[in-house]
């Protein structure tokens, strides 16, 4: 097991951006607190704590203070960043979710059905969305929570467009897997009637006919991260 602390790792990684690694760099207490994040009186403490466990050496020359890296100290960042990298590396990319099945407004149809739109669905995801969408209600808040993040997260995008009349708001799409056997897109829209509760999902096939679904049907919903 290593003896390095967490909150050694903040002084380490500055240590290295000044050039640590081979060099004996000046520093003060006060500027490594800053820095971190910390008091200068933590810093302090960092750089003793790891001058102890022979992570770095220290020379002191009145008052200026120079710091190195030892082979010691690099090769235990170098062994825990291997770690932090496989785990970012296996996490999923796809999000898991559960709802039922509720009715719509019956507006998907008419928004699916615009030209502004259907075009870019064509050239962007390969098809023309059946007419409609399938309103899925997150019951958990688990699920509700991590719906939230496709806000923020890049999907396919269907941009707005002026029709001479008024103006349809952007789409984003994700593709996705409803019951882990028919593939379609959850959709994220600009403007929507619906709370956070709520999703929408298209397909070129009608989704309720193929899965065989009726309004309180308990669906699951695979979709994949764009990062």
């Amino acid at each position: 097991m290593t003896e390095l602390k967490i909150q050694h790792l903040l002084t380490l990684s500055h240590l290295l951006s000044k050039g640590a690694k081979y060099n004996y760099v000046t520093i003060t207490t006060s500027s490594l607190g800053k820095n971190i994040h910390k008091s200068q009186q933590a810093a302090s403490k960092h750089l003793l704590e790891l001058e102890e466990n022979k992570f770095i050496t220290r020379i002191i020359n009145g008052r200026n203070l120079s710091v190195k890296i030892t082979s010691k100290g690099f090769s235990e960042m170098v062994k825990l960043s291997s770690v932090l990298q496989k785990s970012l590396d296996s996490s999923p990319s796809h999000i898991d979710l559960k709802g039922t099945l509720v009715s719509g407004m019956g507006e998907g149809a008419y928004y699916m059905g615009l030209k502004g739109y259907t075009k870019q669905f064509q050239s962007k995801i390969g098809y023309i969305p059946f007419p409609g969408t399938l309103n899925v209600r997150l019951d958990q808040k688990i699920h509700q929570e991590s719906i939230k993040q496709f806000e923020t997260l890049n999907g396919i995008k269907i941009k707005s467009f002026f029709d001479g009349k008024r103006t349809y708001g952007w789409v984003k799409c994700f593709s996705a897997k409803l019951n882990n056997s028919i593939n379609c897109q959850l959709i994220v829209l600009e403007r929507t009637h619906h709370d956070d509760s709520v999703i929408e999902l298209i397909s070129k096939v009608c989704l309720r006919k193929n899965a065989k679904l009726k309004d309180g049907s308990k669906v699951s919903i695979k979709i994949e991260i764009n990062s």
